[in-house]
């Protein structure tokens, strides 16, 4: 963690976010990784209840630590949207804003008198970026959307599992964070045509054309040749050799499905005729022939531990690896070379790390400037009086009427 608080691409920046959950705070972290100045509003507690993102309690394990990564670099304020006084507050916050990040569902924003055009009228050069389950527009607009639902109607969930078995998931939230982080791009290419009109802009970011944007070849295949994509486990259909093979001791993950990378695989596994063999000498004919090659190259690593068979991969020059846990990911030395993980400090789970700022920008540098903040409303006082300008008495009373 860095103390200079002026690194990063966007230190010039100032995002306004409203959402909650994943998708909106996702978009939010990574623009705040970047350099943003990022002001986080959250619901307050009223009547000592409810109060703050969601987020704070998520996690997994005995120790719920989403929110130390997904809030990292942020400012927390809070202001109760649903009364007037709360959405006066937004409005005065996006006046001297570049970027709003929203992920409530269609309309509630315009409901609240917070729509894009009080906003724009308000200021032009805002760019808002609105993430949600089926868009901005559309017959499905209205309806409520989660991650696996965009998951599922984009493609993504029909394709993943075993064919024998029910779709099954990634185990990561895919749906919500591709369409957080193409909610991001949108924001940037914004701020650069921006430059050129001087005035803001809606990015409508929904969560299943997110999805289908990584979904490859998937509509034109079916289109042109009827062909539907199934779910197939551990391998890709029509690509061969590529799947994770059982060793002495483990499980190893080998990618050669590239002809001159496949004849290295052959020559390490001292069965160079393969290579050359018609059955497997051609992308198509692996294809073809996938489960019983499969099979031959599963033979041969069962003779070997993972770490004999690496060496042989690297060696061979075929790209290979291990499947990595968080401990491997902890002791490996590419991780620690590259500061993938940076360790952190906080006063409730002291030392620990977490994934770095990514991607690495040579000249401006990504980073972890400050923590998540600790308490619902932790910067209050900082950004009300100090950039709306409200004096400590008008605080008090917003905080009376539990407005903040």
């Amino acid at each position: 963690m860095t103390d200079n608080i002026k690194e990063g691409a966007l230190q010039d920046i100032r995002v306004v976010e409203l959402g909650q959950l994943i998708a909106g705070p996702f978009c939010g972290q990574l623009l705040g990784d970047m350099g943003a100045e990022i002001i986080k509003v959250e619901p307050p507690e009223i009547d000592g209840k409810g109060g703050g993102d969601p987020m704070r309690n998520w996690g997994h394990g005995d120790a719920k630590l989403w929110w130390e990564v997904v809030a990292r670099n942020k400012k927390s304020v809070t202001a109760n949207l649903r009364i007037p006084e709360g959405q006066d507050i937004v409005r005065r916050l996006i006046k001297d804003t570049d970027i709003l990040i929203e992920n409530f569902k269609p309309g509630t924003m315009e409901k609240w008198g917070l729509g894009p055009d009080t906003l724009h009228a308000i200021n032009p050069r805002l760019i808002i970026v609105r993430v949600s389950g089926y868009g901005q527009t559309g017959p499905y607009s209205s309806r409520a959307g989660f991650g696996g639902i965009g998951e599922a109607m984009g493609g993504w969930r029909y394709i993943v599992g075993d064919p024998d078995r029910a779709p099954s998931r990634m185990g990561v939230s895919i749906g919500d964070s591709l369409a957080a982080t193409y909610g991001c791009l949108g924001a940037l290419a914004a701020l650069h045509a921006r430059e050129r009109t001087g005035k803001g802009q809606v990015v409508d970011s929904a969560l299943y054309e997110a999805v289908l944007q990584v979904m490859e070849s998937l509509v034109p295949e079916y289109l042109i040749s009827g062909h539907i994509r199934k779910r197939t486990g551990s391998i890709l259909e029509g690509v061969s050799p590529s799947n994770v093979y059982p060793t002495s001791d483990g499980e190893y993950l080998i990618g050669a499905n590239q002809d001159a990378v496949f004849a290295r695989l052959c020559t390490a596994m001292g069965r160079p005729e393969l290579a050359s063999d018609e059955r497997y000498a051609t992308h198509i004919a692996r294809a073809r022939h996938l489960r019983e090659l499969d099979e031959i190259i599963a033979e041969w690593t069962r003779t070997l531990t993972v770490d004999e068979l690496e060496a042989l991969m690297i060696e061979h020059s075929v790209p290979a690896g291990k499947i990595y846990r968080a401990p491997e990911m902890l002791e490996d030395p590419h991780f620690a070379a590259r500061d993938a993980l940076v360790e952190v400090e906080s006063e409730r789970w002291g030392k620990f790390k977490m994934q770095n700022a990514f991607p690495f920008l040579s000249d401006t540098p990504s980073s972890i400037r400050t923590l998540a903040p600790t308490t619902i409303g932790q910067h209050n006082d900082e950004v009300y009086r100090d950039l709306l300008g409200l004096s400590e008495a008008e605080i008090a009373t917003l905080k009376d009427a539990k407005t903040i």
